[in-house]
């Protein structure tokens, strides 16, 4: 079963157990999923899945931290709870030290001298831990093995 086949079962089964911030959260993935092969003209691979539940994933992040900043509690506490329903569904997340160990390996097999090589080498890792490290994390990472 592919990862969207994953989230129409789950969604069906939200429904059934009526789960209602499950099935809202599930239905605008879904809807963003339907919207993208729209606009491709082909049914979506896991990967590209992976990459709008990314974005969905980001949305949410983005939107806690400015209603934490605004005081509304309530909001925030929503939008976290689909956070970790929408996280349920990312592909196991690389650990720090792998993480580490493949950036420091990166840096050698590029020659990366200092902080002006960060693209150089954000390129290469970028790419192997789509999905599985957020990039953000992944840029701070390389950033200090980088001055190290």
């Amino acid at each position: 079963m592919n990862l969207k086949e994953k989230l129409l079962s789950d969604l069906k089964g939200a429904m059934k157990a009526r789960e209602a911030l499950k099935v809202e959260t599930l239905r605008i993935l879904n809807s963003e999923i339907k919207n993208k092969e729209i606009e491709v003209g082909h049914p979506l691979e896991d990967e590209s899945v992976v990459a709008l539940l990314t974005r969905q994933i980001k949305q949410r992040k983005e939107a806690a931290a400015l209603y934490a900043k605004g005081g509304r509690s309530d909001l925030r506490e929503k939008e976290e709870q689909e956070l970790a329903i929408l996280e349920g569904y990312l592909p196991a997340q690389a650990t720090e030290e792998k993480l580490v160990t493949r950036i420091r390996e990166v840096i050698r097999e590029t020659g990366a001298q200092g902080p002006r090589d960060l693209g150089k080498v954000m390129k290469v890792v970028a790419a192997e831990f789509k999905g599985k490290a957020d990039g953000a994390r992944l840029k701070d990472l390389v950033s200090q093995n980088l001055k190290a």
